[in-house]
């Protein structure tokens, strides 16, 4: 449930619940974590609210930059005439999703996820009863949803707060630049470091991607 929070990390009135006690606590860890966070008092993380649309945008923007997957989001709502749900994707011909920008291989995991949405396999109630491990499972059986789409779902929809992507290029290229002097860490270091992190990885990550973008993402 989104609340107001101290002003003094951020003047988002739609902040989760936990933003405050996150803020405080990575802030104590070390002065530039202090740092990042004061730079962007602007916004915090946010949900859409809708698991579907959160998913399939996800699958746009798997090993593409931000503003490609933008793009092609535009482009598909376009054609689905601003109405994104599974049946209006499953209406499209194949030939017209790929004349979005999409790849062959994403139009089957678009189409994939939307027969999974419509057999209920992304209803609210369920998702929300899974904890995390159990959700990615559930996810994940879904062709073409990896760990790395499943864990923005949590960040982004679920909004669990304790979410660590270490297979993400940005947390990775943050990391390097906010703590190692542009030295690039290997997938263990990156687990080892997020370890101090606990139990608010996910706002430790927001706030990586923040410093390598100036615009918040939201899916």
């Amino acid at each position: 449930m989104a609340t107001a929070v101290s002003p003094g990390y951020t003047d988002d009135p739609l902040a989760p619940g936990y933003w405050e006690d996150a803020c405080r606590f990575l802030s104590s860890l070390d002065a530039r974590w202090a740092g990042l966070i004061a730079a962007h008092r602007d916004r915090a993380l946010r949900s859409r609210g809708d698991a579907y649309q959160t998913l399939v945008r996800a699958v746009l923007g798997q090993q593409i930059s931000v503003k490609a997957a933008d793009a092609i989001s535009a482009r598909l709502m376009d054609l689905l005439k601003q109405d994104l749900n599974p049946a209006t994707l499953l209406a499209q011909a194949p030939a017209d999703l790929k004349a979005v920008g999409l790849s062959y291989r994403k139009v089957e995991y678009l189409l994939s996820l939307s027969e999974f949405a419509q057999l209920g396999g992304l209803d609210a109630a369920l998702l929300a009863g899974m904890d995390d491990v159990q959700c990615v499972k559930h996810l994940t059986q879904v062709k073409g949803i990896g760990r790395w789409t499943a864990e923005m779902f949590l960040i982004f929809n679920l909004m669990r707060q304790d979410v660590w992507p270490v297979d993400d290029l940005g947390l990775v290229k943050a990391l390097a630049k906010l703590m190692l002097e542009g030295k690039t860490p290997d997938r263990a270091s990156t687990e080892k470091m997020g370890e101090a992190l606990r139990p608010y990885r996910s706002v430790a990550t927001w706030y990586l991607w923040r410093s390598l973008d100036p615009i918040a993402v939201d899916y």
